[in-house]
C-alpha cells in the first residue's frame, strides 16, 4: 500500500511539473468557468486560412522521422536490451537501472564518432514517402540528446563532427520537396547534456544566468534553422514540459512571435509554450497557444465533439512507444497495414491528419517492417487516396462499417466491416437536403445500387439508403464506396408515434 501511495504521488507531481490536463486528451475539454487575465495566450488569434494551414488541413497522410545517433544502439548494447530501463529507444541515454551498461552516458555521448551512415539515400527516403502518399513529412533536427543533424553554429555536438559531415537536415529537406512533399522540423528544447539546461525553475543568479544562456542558444539554433531551410513549413515541438521552460513563458511568447515574423506562413503547434500561469497546450482560459493541436501523439479522439473544431493530426509509431530505431520487435504487438488503416481513416474522418512514425537504423535503412507497411499504404493509397486528400468530416450518424469523408457533394464510406448480406445501410436525417442518389465502388469503378430504404422505426430522427454491394465484388483490406448526394426523390413517411 505505502509503494502504491508513493507511485500515486509520484504520478501526480508528474502531472503538476508537465502542465497538461491529461483529462483533455481522454475527453470533451472542460472549459474554465472563469476567465483570466491572459498576457502571455495565442498569438494566433483566429482560426488561419492562409496557404500553409490550408495545405495542413488536406495532408490527410504523413510522415514521421525519428533519426540520431540513438539509431546506432538500436534499443540495445552488446546484447542487452534496454526495454526495461530506458522510456523508450530515443531516450536510451538515460537509460537505468541494474542492467545498464557501465559508464552508458559517456558511451552514448560519444556515439557520433561512428555516426557513418553509410546506406543513407534521402532521395530514396523521400520516394518511399511519396509512393506511400505521405503529403508531409516531420524530421528530426535534435532530439533530447542535444545532437544535431545539421551543422549548426551554436555547438560542436553536430553532424559536421561524424565521418558523415555532411547537413543531412538539407538533404532530406530538398529531397523531400523534389517529390512535392511538405516538409516540418522537429526540435527538441530539453538538452541532456547541455551544462546550461535545466529542469527547474532557476533560483539563484548563477543558476539564472546559465539558463538564460541556454535560451539564447535555443533561439539561435531556431532561427538557424529558419534562415538555413526557408522552404519549410512548419516546426514541431518537444521536450518542453519542464518547470524552467514553463517559467520562461516571456521568453517563449517573444520568440513565437519573431519566428513567425521571420518565417511568415510558418505552422506551429501547440506544444510550444504556455502562458503565464503554466497553461500548456490550451491557456487559461481554453484557448490554443498554436494552430493545431498537438496533443494526439499515440492516442485519437473518440468524438468529433472532443475537438471543438480545432486543427490537429495523429502521430502514431508501428510499435508500442517505437520512435527511434529498434533492432528487435519480438515479443511487442505492432501494428499492422489494416491497423494504420482504421486510424487513418478515422483521423480524416474527424478533419486529422495521420502521421505513421518510421525509425531508420544507424546506417540509414528502414526497418523491413517498416518497408512492408510503406508499399501495402501505397497501394492502397493510389486506389482510395481520394477518401483521404482534402476530404472533411460529415455529420452523418456514425456507420456501423466504417468512416464517412467528404468532398463537395461526393461522400465516401471507407468500409472496414462487410455486411454479409452486401447491403450497406446509410442513415441520413429525416430533415436532410442531401442524400446518396449514386454509388460506385472506388476501386473498381462499377455501379452500385442504391435503394430508399424507410424501414419506419418509431421515434427514429433517420431515414436509410441502402447500397448493394454485390457478393462477386471481393476485397482483402477495407473498400471506399463514393456516393453522389442529391436531392431525395422520395420523402421519408411521417408515421404515428406508438403509444406507450
Amino acid at each position: 500500500m505505502k509503494k502504491m501511495k508513493k507511485y500515486i504521488l509520484l504520478s501526480a507531481v508528474l502531472l503538476a511539473l508537465s502542465g497538461t490536463s491529461y483529462g483533455q486528451w481522454t475527453g470533451p475539454k472542460k472549459k474554465p468557468t472563469e476567465q483570466k487575465e491572459v498576457m502571455y495566450g495565442p498569438l494566433v488569434s483566429a482560426k488561419r486560412t492562409d496557404a500553409n494551414m490550408e495545405a495542413f488541413r488536406n495532408y490527410g497522410l504523413g510522415q514521421f522521422i525519428h533519426w540520431g545517433v540513438y539509431a546506432i544502439p538500436g534499443n540495445e548494447w552488446e546484447g542487452v536490451s534496454a526495454r526495461g530501463g530506458a522510456a523508450a529507444s530515443e531516450w536510451i541515454r538515460s537509460w537505468g537501472g541494474a542492467n545498464a551498461p557501465k559508464d552508458w552516458t559517456k558511451t552514448y555521448d560519444n556515439l557520433y564518432k561512428s555516426f557513418s551512415v553509410k546506406d543513407f539515400d534521402a532521395k530514396k527516403w523521400a520516394k518511399q514517402a511519396k509512393d506511400m502518399g505521405a503529403k508531409y513529412m516531420i524530421f528530426t533536427t535534435k532530439h533530447h540528446d542535444g545532437f544535431a543533424l545539421w551543422p549548426t553554429k551554436y555547438s560542436d555536438y553536430n553532424i559536421s563532427k561524424t565521418p558523415y559531415k555532411k547537413d543531412i537536415v538539407k538533404e532530406v529537406v530538398d529531397a523531400y520537396a523534389a517529390e512535392g512533399i511538405d516538409v516540418y522540423l522537429y526540435f527538441s528544447v530539453l538538452e541532456w547534456n547541455n551544462p546550461d539546461y535545466m529542469g527547474k525553475v532557476p533560483q539563484t543568479t548563477e543558476e539564472k544566468k546559465r539558463f538564460d544562456k541556454f535560451l539564447a542558444y535555443t533561439r539561435n539554433q531556431l532561427l538557424e534553422l529558419l534562415d538555413n531551410y526557408p522552404t519549410i513549413k512548419g516546426l514541431w515541438f518537444d521536450g518542453t514540459w519542464d518547470a524552467s521552460w514553463k517559467a520562461a513563458y516571456d521568453f517563449t511568447y517573444k520568440l513565437e512571435k519573431e519566428m513567425r515574423e521571420k518565417h511568415p506562413g510558418l505552422v506551429i503547434g501547440s506544444r510550444f509554450r504556455n502562458d503565464e500561469y503554466g497553461a500548456r497546450h490550451f491557456d487559461s482560459n481554453g484557448n490554443l497557444l498554436g494552430d493545431y493541436e498537438q496533443g494526439w501523439e499515440r492516442k485519437m479522439p473518440k468524438e468529433y465533439e472532443w475537438l471543438d473544431g480545432n486543427d490537429w493530426d495523429a502521430v502514431m509509431t508501428i510499435p508500442p512507444n517505437g520512435w527511434g530505431y529498434m533492432k528487435d520487435w519480438s515479443g511487442l504487438y505492432t501494428k499492422t497495414t489494416d491497423d494504420i488503416l482504421d486510424m487513418l481513416l478515422n483521423s480524416v474522418s474527424m478533419n486529422g491528419n495521420f502521421v505513421l512514425n518510421f525509425g531508420p537504423d544507424g546506417e540509414g535503412n528502414m526497418h523491413p517492417r517498416e518497408d512492408k507497411i510503406a508499399k501495402e499504404l501505397g497501394d492502397w493509397m493510389k486506389v482510395n487516396g481520394e477518401a483521404v486528400y482534402g476530404v472533411r468530416h460529415t455529420d452523418l450518424p456514425l456507420s456501423k462499417y466504417g468512416y464517412y469523408t467528404q468532398k463537395g457533394d461526393d461522400l465516401y464510406l471507407t468500409v472496414f466491416n462487410r455486411p454479409v448480406n452486401g447491403i450497406v445501410r446509410i442513415a441520413v436525417p429525416k430533415a436532410a437536403t442531401q442524400v446518396p442518389v449514386e454509388a460506385i465502388l472506388l476501386s473498381t469503378k462499377v455501379t452500385l445500387e442504391v435503394k430508399h430504404a424507410d424501414i419506419g422505426l418509431d421515434l427514429d430522427k433517420n431515414t436509410y439508403y441502402d447500397v448493394m454491394v454485390p457478393n462477386s465484388f471481393s476485397s482483402s483490406r477495407a473498400f471506399v464506396i463514393k456516393m453522389k448526394l442529391g436531392t431525395p426523390v422520395s420523402k421519408a413517411d411521417k408515421l404515428m408515434e406508438a403509444k406507450m
